[in-house]
């Protein structure tokens, strides 16, 4: 049997090569991109999974696999990252991950949740999120934002911080958890741009008649519903 073709994007050079190795050594035939343009170009059909690092030195890996969804790439993706609370985790699988691995790990976690996304490939269910009336849905695959079935226009930050608010709807967001999940790792980012964008995505559904709206909780966060 052919061996699972999986790519692994890695700007550091020393843990590629160990990540790359250490694939091989479990018998996946494995290539490698050092950033996102580079693995955009190199992933097709024949790539049967992707390990992705989040913090990417030309872009927000989840940007790079919202991009690959786009393209209708649909096989599983791990994103690789230094943070792994609660929030993060969210972001990434709103981004159209399949599962997330907090760096420091053993290479044989890495290669058994490989195997796992792997398996389970064939059997994905819907990550839609959709609001009470089922007027909005977000879909992280396509990343598509419909409202009363038509779509509507977001950029890739406005996206993860929709999806981010949609996940618990009704309960307060705090600010820091929205930084977290809208912007890449070690990003500088004020209040005033977070305040920006979500006044810009409460203009973009009150004029597709969205239904729900988000609220500013003042001095704590946001709320959506």
């Amino acid at each position: 049997m052919t061996a699972a073709r999986i790519l692994v994007v890695e700007d550091d050079h020393g843990l590629r090569d160990v990540l790359a190795r250490g694939l091989r050594d479990e018998d996946f035939d494995v290539v490698t991109a050092v950033d996102g343009a580079t693995a955009l170009k190199t992933v097709d059909e024949s790539v049967h999974a992707v390990v992705l690092d989040v913090g990417l030195p030309d872009s927000d890996g989840r940007d790079v696999c919202q991009a690959m969804r786009g393209a209708g790439f649909t096989a599983p993706v791990i994103f690789l990252t230094a943070r792994g609370n609660l929030t993060d985790r969210l972001s990434g699988f709103a981004s159209g991950g399949d599962d997330y691995l907090v760096k420091p790990f053993h290479l044989s976690e890495l290669a058994a949740r490989v195997r796992a996304v792997l398996n389970r490939a064939g059997h994905r269910g819907s990550t839609t999120l959709a609001d009470s009336a089922g007027a909005m849905r977000l879909n992280p695959i396509k990343h598509e934002l419909t409202v009363h079935g038509r779509p509507v226009a977001l950029t890739p930050t406005e996206f993860r911080l929709l999806a981010c608010l949609m996940a618990g709807p009704g309960s307060v967001v705090r600010r820091r958890a929205l930084l977290r999940t809208g912007w890449p790792e070690g990003a500088q980012v004020s209040d005033n741009t977070l305040d920006q964008y979500l006044a810009r995505l409460r203009r973009k559904l009150r004029e597709a008649d969205s239904p729900q709206t988000i609220s500013t909780v003042r001095g704590i966060g946001y709320r959506f519903g």
